[in-house]
């Protein structure tokens, strides 16, 4: 199987099961005020025809707002996914999955916009999330 890009981060990444293709609606896990971000682009895909660009955890896409604050709406904003239904398989074995699609709002270097993440998100290994947002949530 081909190797995904990083989407503007450095290292490499694991092949993860993708589940949110673009024009997904996902739930904002962070305090900027947006309530719901939807899914235009996922950096780093180059894509075939007919296929459908998806992101998994960890993914820098470019979303907007859908609910929220005016003054967030009606903007292209990048997002990193922090959470997804579709289960996929960590390296020990185990599958995980989350009850609900979620991401956070970043700035284009991937550090977070809000101040905190009030909800669970991968953090067991940091290959999966961009290091800044791990050490912004957990610190």
């Amino acid at each position: 199987m081909s190797k995904r890009g990083r989407g503007g981060s450095a290292g490499n990444k694991f092949r993860m099961s993708l589940g949110l293709p673009v024009a997904a609606t996902v739930n904002c896990a962070d305090n900027t005020g947006a309530k719901n971000l939807y899914i235009i682009s996922v950096k780093g895909i180059k894509g075939r025809l007919n296929r459908l660009p998806s992101a998994c955890v960890g993914d820098m896409v470019m979303a907007t707002v859908k609910k929220g604050k005016p003054d967030l709406r009606k903007k292209v904003l990048p997002a990193v996914i922090v959470r997804q239904r579709k289960p996929w398989r960590r390296k020990d074995g185990v599958f995980m999955y989350f009850e609900d699609n979620a991401g956070v709002i970043v700035n284009p270097k991937g550090e977070m916009k809000g101040i905190l993440c009030n909800s669970p998100f991968v953090n067991a290994n940091p290959i999966h999330v961009f290091l800044c947002l791990v050490v912004h949530v957990c610190a």
